[in-house]
């Protein structure tokens, strides 16, 4: 009975903390969502902003640029290990200004800030997923906890407990009928 005692008291001591993890990563969910729709309304802003450069986009090297690199950090959140985007590196391929286009510079800096917000938006949608996989985990453990396992082991205690005390009764109420038999097994000896 012992063990079931401790293992309810380690239940019982651990569901505030994971009730208030959970509540930390709902709150996390919720703002890594809004962050990823924000970066969403900022990419397609973009896009709409450079529509009527379309046709100048034809002459556009491509390659000119490319991404040589993404350097991503890890954050903790409620406890969960998380992408946070770093960095950016860009590989620019030398061309001639004088030969090209006056914006072929601009051109480039537009492909970054696209680029930039396009894998900013990846990476804050990789985030919310690993979020929200965590909470529903929490939310589970939660629910086993305060539904199944907390009430479960309170019932097992509570039967041992009956069991115990009827096998206290049933002991008291037999050494009472020995002592009664005895007790009248001497009267009958001392009467005889």
């Amino acid at each position: 009975m012992t063990t079931l005692s401790k293992q309810l008291k380690v239940r019982q001591n651990a569901l505030p903390t994971l009730k208030n993890k959970e509540s930390a990563l709902r709150a996390s969910v919720q703002a890594a969502k809004a962050e990823s729709r924000r970066l969403e309304e900022a990419l397609e802003a973009g896009f709409r902003k450079y529509d009527t450069l379309a046709a100048l986009w034809n002459e556009f090297e491509p390659g000119l640029i490319s991404i040589r690199d993404i350097d991503l950090a890890t954050e903790k959140v409620a406890g969960i290990k998380t992408p946070r985007l770093e960095n950016i590196q860009y590989e620019l391929r030398p061309f001639n200004a004088f030969v090209k286009p006056a914006w072929y510079a601009d051109g480039v800096a537009i492909l970054q800030e696209l680029t930039r917000l396009g894998i900013a938006r990846e990476v804050a949608e990789q985030k919310r997923q690993i979020l929200e996989f965590n909470r529903k985990k929490t939310t589970q453990k939660v629910n086993l906890y305060e539904k199944v396992q907390i009430p479960g082991y309170q019932e097992a205690i509570r039967k041992i407990k009956r069991y115990m005390e009827d096998e206290e009764n049933l002991s008291k109420a037999s050494s009472k009928i020995v002592k009664a038999r005895h007790q009248q097994e001497e009267e009958e000896e001392t009467g005889v």
